[in-house]
């Protein structure tokens, strides 16, 4: 029997917290040894190397932070 499972591609969301510090998440770790970590951009990025050494699965949305909101016209304000 298998019981592995596919790593999860589904989008993180503002629910989706950071394990380390409880920011939201943009980033999803599956580990080899089995679970998966959370990591908002800061802890991403201060661990990165790390992670990716123990995973067999990273989904990174960090670059959703680049995304600029465009201005509110006068009707929208």
């Amino acid at each position: 029997m298998n019981t592995a499972t596919a790593p999860s591609e589904t989008p993180l969301t503002a629910v989706d917290r950071c394990d380390r510090c409880g920011a939201q998440a943009y980033l999803r770790v599956s580990l080899q040894a089995g679970g998966e970590l959370l990591f908002c951009a800061h802890h991403a990025r201060e661990h990165g190397d790390k992670l990716r050494e123990i995973a067999s699965h990273v989904h990174d949305e960090t670059s959703k932070l680049a995304d600029t909101p465009s201005a509110a016209t006068e009707t929208e304000a």
